[in-house]
């Protein structure tokens, strides 16, 4: 009798999980935000689509700093932030092509020679980013986790919920706004009701997020490999 009715019954899709995937849509995602929220830390990597610029992100975020690199048709950098200071890492073509002649700037595709000169000091080394520059801002979003987490986790649109698949090789269920099309989160099953994939709105990017509560360390670079330029970087 006992494999006669354990032939009948449908299996539980929730067995062995957190439960997560039995409450509603909004309370998935409250769950999953929640999570974030009170983590020490997280790994995010993956693709940013903005004003048509694809980004691609590999950064180490803390509740007091950051560290990884940022790549995009162009070229690439590094951030590093840490007791409070930013620093971003390039290469020489980095720091001789990012003028923008629509700001004012002579354009990427024209250097001259003491753009060449400024940027063959500044190759490979750590460049302190003033918090009163512009850039301070743009730049210093990469590496805070708060900020960061806060607008990739929100979706748009009527949630639905129900969708299980894997992430990193955990039981997820999917979360989605407007069917879709304002985002999908993907929150873990397993343990703590993580997010561990984000498929952005309108196709812009995906990211994972990864290492949760891992212990990262940030240190501050070598005085030797340091440039600080007060209080604005060079132009370009």
């Amino acid at each position: 009798m006992t494999g006669l009715t354990g032939c009948g019954a449908e299996q539980d899709p929730d067995a062995g999980t957190n439960g997560v995937g039995k409450l509603s849509a909004t309370k998935i995602q409250r769950r999953a935000q929640n999570a974030a929220e009170s983590a020490n830390s997280v790994r995010l990597s993956g693709s940013v689509v903005s004003k048509g610029t694809t980004y691609k992100l590999d950064m180490k975020l803390t509740e007091d700093g950051g560290s990884g690199e940022v790549r995009f048709e162009d070229g690439r950098f590094e951030l590093l932030r840490v007791d409070g200071q930013l620093y971003l890492k390039a290469d020489a073509d980095f720091w001789s092509t990012e003028g923008d002649s629509s700001q004012g700037g002579r354009g990427k595709d024209e250097p001259d020679s003491a753009d060449e000169l400024a940027a063959d000091k500044l190759d490979g080394k750590y460049v302190k980013v003033p918090q009163g520059d512009p850039a301070y801002k743009q730049l210093s979003g990469f590496t805070d986790k708060g900020l960061l987490l806060d607008g990739l986790l929100t979706l748009h649109g009527k949630l639905s919920a129900g969708e299980r698949g894997t992430a990193d090789g955990k039981r997820t269920v999917a979360v989605s706004g407007d069917k879709g099309a304002g985002g999908t989160l993907h929150v873990s099953l397993e343990g703590t009701a993580y997010p561990l994939r984000l498929e952005r709105a309108g196709g812009a990017g995906t990211l994972r997020m990864t290492d949760w509560n891992t212990k990262f360390r940030f240190r501050k670079p070598d005085a030797r490999h340091t440039v600080d330029y007060g209080k604005k970087l060079p132009t370009s």
